[in-house]
């Protein structure tokens, strides 16, 4: 007799592990097997109890002496591993990357990208102390290579992964009107060697790096759907035509708002989706075109008031509004430039006043370039008298500039009959949550950046790993948000959380789990997961071709 376990999905989506007795005989001179008892219900250790004494069937006399040779000793860190899978698993991503190898190890990429960032060598060194393949069913080892690899994979089969998670996500509400929230932003590289870099516009803010640009499509609650690497000179115009493609043939959407920036969504981008039945647009517009329709009168500066004021022309919609929060940032922003360069004029000038050789038109040409840089010349100047340096305000000029202060216009095609200007102007507001999902993964927790890869199929890869990842770090944040604790800080207290190694005649038979601490079982009741009594060690052995290392520096 013999013991099998094999992991098979349920109807429900959720994969569940079927754990069967079974004994080979012969009939009619040919091996076969059938099963005596299925053991699906026992728990790990009742099985690991099961396969101990099959083992010594020969000599259970054995046994009787086998407690004497009984060790404990410190297992592998198991809280953190087990909540992140879990999650995961509530989430679809386990199912969307499926059950065989090649989705294993990629979810153990999304799971160590979640609780310890870095390299894929330093996920599988991450792997060495955490209990990554008894809690995702791996019988099999890996190193950094299979990492690497399997980025390649995930590239491949990206489309397939996010059409699951949306259908999972989506479940239900099949007729439901989609809408879908979309920005970009920039990364750039330490180095030069990546497939996809290139120079562009750097919103890092970084001169002379090259950099990719990342499009990241999310629904109208700010989980996102897709992402997507393009090279680095992308313009965000040219990103959008893909988002569009990507809605219509993976996702077989038919009744579509995009909601976008003012950079993001132009007469051009208007124009592909009025070729497309049902789909719509929520943008905003940028100071210009708000002059522009003030002069052509189609709408009036007195208009724009702390409550919400729309106006149709011409099929479509423009919700307007003024906001006095934004109004004082800029006064203040003003008077913060101006105190700037009047403390400058202040040096220049008693610089001026102790050196009698110093030439005035050098400390004006400084003084001017720096309110060239603060962009103030619209209503500051410097002007030069008797040695003496002067600020020049154009009060007119400066009111003129103000006037649009606070002042924004949210446009859309949108019919009245799915959503009035409160909703445009709600929905537009919601480009937020893609900043947010940017700063999560770029900087705050995920650290898509920097970037360990060169390849353009593993720097798509990687990308969606980070997404994947940040879909955990979201659900996790919302379910600790009482526990005045950050996600990083809880996955760190979960890391704790060790399992104890049952060693039988020198041999690891099992990893039972101890009651967590204080802190720990918070956690895990606030994020409604359960930790098993024991996991069963299956022994695959997780190696790194790079060593540390030898001669350390001695500090």
């Amino acid at each position: 007799m013999y013991i099998t376990q094999t992991t098979a999905p349920s109807k429900s989506g959720q994969s569940y592990v079927c754990t069967l007795l079974r004994e080979s005989y012969r009939e009619g001179g040919v091996v076969k097997n059938r099963t005596i008892a299925n053991l699906s219900h026992c728990k790990p250790e009742e099985i690991s109890a099961l396969r101990l004494a099959l083992e010594h069937k020969g000599n259970l006399a054995e046994l009787g002496s086998i407690e004497d040779s009984v060790r404990l000793q410190e297992g592998p860190s198991v809280g953190a591993v087990w909540t992140v899978y879990t999650v995961a698993k509530r989430l679809g991503i386990e199912k969307a990357l499926g059950a065989e190898s090649a989705g294993k190890l990629a979810l153990w990429q999304v799971i160590a990208r979640t609780v310890d960032q870095g390299s894929r060598l330093s996920a599988v060194r991450l792997a060495q102390t955490h209990a990554a393949c008894d809690v995702l069913g791996m019988s099999r080892g890996f190193d950094e290579n299979d990492l690497y690899d399997n980025l390649g994979w995930l590239q491949e089969h990206q489309s397939q992964i996010e059409l699951s998670l949306f259908r999972t996500r989506r479940k239900g509400k099949e007729k439901q009107k989609e809408l879908f929230l979309y920005g970009v932003t920039s990364s750039y590289f330490e180095g030069v060697c990546n497939a996809l870099a290139d120079w562009g516009y750097n919103r890092d803010g970084k001169k002379g790096k090259k950099q990719v640009v990342v499009g990241l499509l999310c629904d109208e609650l700010g989980e996102p759907v897709s992402v997507e690497v393009f090279p680095g000179n992308a313009s965000d115009l040219k990103t959008f035509a893909n988002q569009i493609a990507k809605v219509t043939s993976r996702f077989g959407c038919q009744r579509v708002t995009m909601v976008g920036d003012r950079g993001m969504i132009k007469s051009a981008q208007i124009e592909q989706l009025k070729e497309l039945e049902g789909f719509y647009y929520i943008t905003a517009l940028t100071k210009p075109q708000i002059e522009t329709l003030i002069h052509g009168g189609v709408v009036q500066l007195s208009w724009f008031d702390e409550k919400i004021c729309e106006v149709e022309s011409d099929g479509v919609r423009y919700v307007l509004q003024r906001n006095p929060q934004r109004v004082e940032d800029l006064k203040r922003n003003r008077r913060d430039k101006h105190s700037s360069v009047s403390r400058l004029l202040g040096k220049k000038n008693s610089y001026l006043a102790e050196h009698a050789r110093a030439k005035m038109d050098v400390a004006q040409r400084e003084v001017a370039s720096k309110i060239v840089q603060l962009k103030l010349a619209g209503w500051l100047k410097v002007q030069a008298a008797d040695r003496e340096l002067r600020l020049e305000e154009d009060n007119q000029a400066l009111a003129e500039a103000s006037r649009l202060d606070g002042c924004y216009v949210v446009k859309s095609d949108l019919p009245k009959q799915y959503a009035d200007a409160q909703t445009l102007h709600d929905r537009y507001k919601d480009l937020t949550l893609v900043e947010q999902a940017f700063r999560t993964s770029k900087t705050v927790h995920l650290e898509m950046r920097p970037w360990h890869v060169r390849l353009e199929r593993n720097t798509r890869g990687h990308a969606l790993v980070v997404m994947l990842a940040y879909l955990i770090v979201r659900h996790l944040r919302q379910a600790w948000a009482d526990l005045d604790l950050t996600v990083e800080e809880g996955l760190e207290q979960l890391t704790t959380l060790c399992a104890t190694e049952i060693l039988v005649k020198g041999k690891v038979r099992c990893n039972q789990i101890p009651i967590p601490r204080d802190l720990s079982q918070k956690l895990l009741r606030a994020a409604d997961l359960h930790l098993p009594e024991a996991l069963p060690h299956l022994g695959a052995r997780v190696v790194t071709r790079r060593k540390l290392t030898e001669r350390r520096v001695k500090r």
